[in-house]
């Protein structure tokens, strides 16, 4: 490994993507939610995540290549990353649920392969694939949980991957405590994606 690639383990996030809001192509056509941008392409869903009580938007959900793809934007300390810590809480969180829970290296960096345990419509206990990536920014930090055709199939992770890749986080300059949610919203134009 050269002296190069960063701690996050997959070279230059800068040049590689997630991209922070001063690193984008501004001719490029986004999909504007607030705290995220999102590069419109083929077959590409979207949709919201809203809280009930606060009716405030908490993640965007992407479908692609027969995956899922959940995003959710942090604010981070300038000092320091969040994945790491993130990680542990994330695995504590999936045992306490009785799930399974391996760490690897991934290309987007070390990420958490999951066994999570869901209930069926009938009842019937039922497992599930999670691959939770996570990518530390300056001073954001963007987690995505992939779930479906990409924990599996090498054509469609690589697929979400690159879909992970080309978001864009826009952190704002006001200041936030770190771990809070980077505002999102609706996009201005619904049907221009």
């Amino acid at each position: 490994m050269s002296d190069d690639v960063t701690a996050a383990g997959f070279g230059d996030r800068a040049s590689t993507g997630p991209f922070d809001e001063s690193e984008a192509n501004p001719l490029r056509p986004y999909i504007d939610l607030g705290g995220i941008k999102v590069l419109p392409r083929e077959g590409l869903n979207l949709r919201l995540e809203v809280e009930e009580q606060t009716k405030r938007i908490v993640a965007v959900g992407l479908d692609y290549a027969e995956s899922t793809l959940q995003v959710q934007p942090f604010a981070a300390p300038r000092s320091s990353g969040l994945w790491d810590e993130t990680r542990d809480q994330i695995r504590q969180q999936i045992r306490q649920q009785g799930g399974r829970v391996e760490e690897r290296e991934g290309p987007l960096g070390p990420e958490l392969l999951a066994e999570v345990p869901v209930a069926g419509p009938d009842g019937t206990q039922g497992k599930r694939l999670a691959r939770f990536v996570g990518v530390d920014g300056p001073r954001w930090f963007l987690r995505g949980v992939i779930g479906g055709a990409a924990t599996s199939d090498v054509e469609a992770a690589a697929r979400v991957e690159d879909l992970f890749r080309s978001i864009v986080v826009v952190r704002g300059g006001s200041p936030m405590p770190p771990r809070d949610l980077i505002p999102l919203k609706m996009p201005a134009a619904p049907g221009t994606a």
